[in-house]
């Protein structure tokens, strides 16, 4: 074929492969029987992404059980429905803004921020919570602290300004996020289950309405630049990055809700990675109708912007939607009362087809399907990572003194407190916030509003199990999830996930996704826990070195009634500790290998499903029976650690006793799962270990509350006070002076 016939004016092979493959162009001249020109060719760069198209993970990301008995909506729409009750709906998801944040760490996390909100309030839902789950690399890099602060001040300076509660999270530091650190935002929002809307265009001839912010150049091929991994040169990348404006977010919120009330909207698509352009072809494509733009009417903050620049603009703030004909001047009164640009740019076609127009100019003739339903599926080898062995805990020696090695754990970045972040949010706004610092749970609690019942919310995963063993790790994150909302005394519902891996093209990196997968695949069918939402963020590395693999899940539970519910503060003298589920000192790839014993070695702890269930039940019953209101799940730093933050929280201190089998060091720190420790007094214990024993669930006592220090078995002591300092104090003596360097 002549370059005349394979390539556009203008176009030639160096610019195809700025955008496809050359194989996925191959794809292209066959479906078109034409070549595509550059609009044309810019859109399908864009929706073949991954980030858009999930071509390296769609055939794996089906292994999920995605139905249940509370799903009303899983994958395929903005964000997952969960039936609560009352004919009231939980909307939720979990996305990635990875890349954008680490080239420019405020606007790249604020904007991660305003896009999963819209992802909630698209299907009708009011946005009552914000999570985040953020991974920084080694604490000595000479990035990590301008990276911490600028995430933190972005998160913050985006979700205080709009006026959604940040109530909850999770922090972690490790090396092998040097060159690509993590930031994942879930949202929570509660609608009623009769008024959802959703994406798919349903009719012909109705018209197509842009509202919200003016689009400028901003985040053009943002969608491009998360499916591609760092190198030299990243820095240059800062042009793609999103601006967002939170006050203009908020009135967004708003005018979308105070429309829908009005029964005048068909379909409605935030512009989110790819802009005009996945809104667009997704709204057509799921309706099976056709879409036909005219670009002279989107509103433009810059002059002279081409086609192709508003087709892939990543402006924040704008909204897509489908109105019933006749009700444009419906959302024109209630859009520019609320100082918001408002235009209609096209109409929905029978044709299968996107169909722009710019300066009377035809610039884009394509089929949808080729585009969306048929991007390409790429089925890449997968090698699965290599078993490690477990460890032999005999072949440890015990530390000369527990107290200064639960000290030492506690003051690491993994377990140190992370207050200096969280201080920066606001996690009370909308007053319906329920857990505090003062009075800390295992996760987040927001009262739904009017009534006496609650959502409980939680983000977790564990990197290095699964860098050990990517299916127990991933096991391990939807369990980990499970028992966290257990642990409130929440019914779990279901699970949004961020799955963020390095290359997909490297077997080893797809071994570790699919391992993962179909971990969590294993623990969302044996809990009954499915997966309604979620993201997919791949070619996470920088030069070749691949961030460990990081699937993070949020997990949203049910309280139904706030008087029945469990923390881990208000321990008190005389509280006896009883530890539900066996201990038998697994510290494969635990904190304590790793910060006390110098190795980064082991398979992780098993994750025996069936426990999980039947520990996780056991204590949700006692929370629910008004036995158990001191809760914590043990995870990071086994029992010892769980232990140390019921004291930190209480400033009461603890005696740990244990006479058993194992080394004491192994029963204290290790990360066996499926344990809840439970503080309780001397007679309600009582009760709860011959209920366990009825059970047929593992229960021991594990010490008593009292004093002002930790101690093991009588010695080790451990003074609280210079337990908190050292707790609390890492983290800002990391931080510390960063204002100063930022303005210099």
């Amino acid at each position: 074929m002549t370059d005349t016939a394979r390539y556009a004016p203008g176009i030639n092979e160096e610019i195809v492969l700025e955008h496809v493959t050359a194989g996925e162009y191959e794809t292209i001249l066959s479906e078109l029987k034409r070549p595509p020109n550059l609009v044309e060719l810019g859109i399908f760069s864009v929706m073949w992404s991954e980030h858009c198209s999930y071509k390296s993970s769609r055939i794996h990301l089906r292994k999920f059980p995605t139905t249940g008995e509370r799903v009303v909506y899983g994958p395929g729409e903005n964000a997952g429905v969960v039936d609560i009750g009352d004919n009231q709906v939980a909307v939720f998801k979990m996305e990635s803004h990875n890349h954008p944040s680490f080239i420019e760490p405020y606007q790249g996390s604020a904007t991660g921020v305003g896009g999963i909100l819209r992802d909630v309030f698209t299907m009708g839902a009011r946005p009552v919570a914000l999570m985040n789950a953020l991974r920084f690399g080694d604490p000595s890099h000479p990035k990590t602290r301008q990276l911490v602060s600028g995430v933190a001040a972005g998160i913050g300076g985006y979700g205080n300004c709009v006026g959604v509660p940040t109530v909850g999270g999770e922090t972690n530091f490790d090396k092998g996020y040097n060159g690509n650190i993590l930031v994942n935002a879930m949202a929570v929002g509660l609608a009623d289950k009769d008024r959802i809307f959703t994406a798919a265009a349903r009719e012909v001839g109705y018209p197509v309405l842009y509202v919200g912010a003016k689009t400028g150049r901003d985040g053009i091929h943002g969608a491009t630049m998360a499916s591609a991994e760092f190198g030299e040169g990243s820095e240059e990348k800062r042009p793609t990055v999103q601006v967002g404006d939170p006050f203009t977010e908020k009135k967004l919120i708003e005018a979308c809700l105070e429309l829908m009330a009005e029964d005048a909207i068909s379909s409605i698509q935030d512009m989110g990675a790819a802009g005009l352009t996945s809104s667009s072809v997704e709204m057509a494509s799921r309706g099976g109708l056709g879409i036909q733009l005219d670009l002279d009417h989107v509103p433009q903050r810059e002059t002279g912007m081409t086609a192709y620049e508003m087709m892939l603009s990543e402006s924040q703030e704008r909204m897509l939607m489908i109105l019933k004909p006749g009700r444009e001047h419906v959302a024109e009164r209630i859009f520019r009362k609320w100082d918001l640009d408002v235009a209609t740019i096209g109409k929905t076609t029978d044709t299968g087809r996107l169909v722009l127009t710019h300066k009377g100019e035809l610039v884009c003739d394509l089929p949808l399907d080729p585009i969306g339903e048929k991007a390409p599926k790429y089925d890449r080898p997968a090698f699965p990572a290599e078993a490690r062995a477990s460890i032999d805990v005999k072949r440890l020696k015990s530390p000369g003194h527990l107290g200064e090695a639960l000290l030492t754990l506690m003051s690491t970045p993994d377990m140190a407190s992370k207050r200096w972040i969280w201080s920066q949010y606001d996690r009370h706004v909308m007053a319906d916030t329920v857990a505090s610092s003062e009075d800390p749970a295992d996760a987040a609690i927001v009262r739904v509003h009017g009534t006496n019942k609650a959502l409980a919310i939680t983000t977790d995963c564990t990197p290095r199990y699964c860098a050990a063993d990517p299916f127990e790790g991933g096991k391990q994150a939807v369990a980990e999830t499970w028992r966290n909302l257990t642990a409130v005394g929440a019914d779990p519902i279901a699970i949004t996930d961020c799955l963020n891996f390095g290359n997909p093209e490297r077997p080893d990196i797809m071994g570790q996704f699919v391992g993962c997968v179909e971990g969590m695949a294993a623990a969302c069918a044996a809990l009954d826990f499915p997966v309604v939402s979620g993201n997919v963020s791949l070619y996470n590395e920088t030069d070749g070195k691949a961030i460990p693999p990081t699937p993070a899940v949020g997990g949203v539970g049910l309280i139904p009634d706030l008087s029945r519910r469990a923390s881990y503060g208000g321990l008190k003298e005389g509280h006896v500790l009883l530890c539900i589920g066996a201990s038998e000192g697994q510290l494969g790839a635990s904190l304590y290998l790793r910060h006390v014993e110098g190795e980064d070695d082991g398979a992780p702890p098993h994750v025996d499903l069936e426990a999980e269930k039947r520990n996780g039940d056991f204590v949700r019953k006692e929370i629910r029976d008004g036995r158990a209101r001191i809760v914590h799940d043990l995870s990071d730093g086994g029992l010892a650690c769980a232990a140390a933050e019921m004291a930190l929280a209480a400033g009461v201190g603890v005696k740990l006793a244990y006479d058993g089998k194992l080394p004491l060091f192994a029963w204290a720190f290790g990360e066996d799962q499926a344990r809840y420790l439970i503080a309780a007094e001397a007679e309600t214990a009582e009760a709860i270990l011959k209920d366990a024993k009825a059970a047929g669930v593992p229960v021991s006592v594990v010490g008593l509350a009292g004093g002002r220090q930790i101690t093991f078995n009588g010695e080790h002591g451990l003074d609280l006070v210079r337990l908190k300092q050292a707790h609390e104090n890492w983290l800002p003596d990391l931080m510390a002076n960063i204002g100063d360097e930022r303005a210099a």
